[in-house]
């Protein structure tokens, strides 16, 4: 698929079957991530591939949501904040990367069919906790990642001139 397709086509998947996603479509969009950019090519992130009972229903703890418990599967990417770039006026890189690194993921899947979405407003110190995460650590965003269970058009967007600015 091309990839203006793969960006039009991605949106935020809140209901998922239970059908698992094949180890093929997984290591895939491992490489993928594992290919994205970051600061001075730093690379201060972890990726938890959760897909336990045990360690879903802990993440469960952290998003009690009813369509997130549909996703068959979870990916925690956290910053590891001692492995971050920071500019000369102090400011961290590590929520860029993990952005672009994340975004890789999501176009990844919906390449190969699945579903994602961002989940950011969990309880990232709980998560922390049960996760048994170093002090470095931090999870920035939950991935649920699946196949979908309906077929949903993404959300309109922008016009191009009220997000672009040429001067």
């Amino acid at each position: 698929m091309e990839l203006s397709k793969i960006i039009e086509n991605r949106y935020s998947c809140r209901d998922y079957t239970s059908e698992a996603v094949s180890d093929e479509q997984l290591e895939y969009i491992k490489e993928c991530v594992r290919l994205a950019p970051s600061a001075v090519n730093k690379q201060p992130w972890r990726f938890r591939i959760i897909k336990s009972e045990e360690g879903k229903r802990k993440l469960r703890e952290c998003y009690d949501r009813e369509w997130f418990a549909t996703a068959p599967m979870y990916i925690i990417a956290s910053v590891l904040h001692d492995q971050e770039w920071v500019r000369k006026d102090g400011k961290s890189h590590g929520n860029i990367d993990i952005s672009i690194a994340v975004e890789h993921l999501c176009l990844a899947a919906t390449e190969l069919g699945l579903g994602t979405c961002w989940v950011c407003n969990f309880r990232p110190a709980h998560c922390k906790e049960l996760f048994n995460m170093p002090e470095e650590e931090e999870p920035a965003v939950i991935i649920p990642l699946g196949h979908p269970a309906s077929d949903i058009s993404p959300k309109k967007r922008k016009a191009i001139d009220e997000v672009f600015i040429e001067e």
